[in-house]
């Protein structure tokens, strides 16, 4: 009977100290806000920690990029003025996590949207 217990006990401290990873497969598909949030705040210890942090910025830095590109000739429409000098990259994605939890509302869109609402509400054109 000891042995039973013993045997449960094991059985049950290994399945507790396995890697459990919050960040999904699915998180990465970015449908949603929340989906990149996730990524952007998944925890040190998280198995996918370095891959969801570097899709973060990727995907954040991407988007921000394919802006500058198609804003660039001289009669585009700017809706971004960045500060000069410019806020780091962490600095800024650490910015667009809480503006992105302080407003919940948007945790149902596309990232993307959800990136420029937070792009033209800090940094708006005059």
């Amino acid at each position: 009977m000891r042995w039973k217990l013993l045997l449960s006990l094991g059985l049950l401290l290994s399945v507790l100290s396995q890697p459990v990873s919050a960040v999904t497969e699915e998180d990465f598909l970015v449908k949603t806000t929340e989906d990149l949030i996730d990524l952007c705040t998944v925890s040190e210890s998280d198995e996918l920690d370095e891959e969801a942090i570097h899709f973060c910025h990727g995907y954040l830095v991407g988007a921000y990029h394919y802006y500058k590109a198609s804003t660039a000739g001289p009669e585009a429409e700017q809706m971004v003025c960045i500060p000069d000098p410019p806020p780091s990259r962490e600095a800024a994605i650490s910015m667009f996590i809480e503006w992105a939890k302080a407003h919940p509302q948007y945790m149902n869109e596309l990232p993307v949207e959800t990136e420029f609402r937070f792009l033209t509400e800090t940094w708006p054109c005059k």
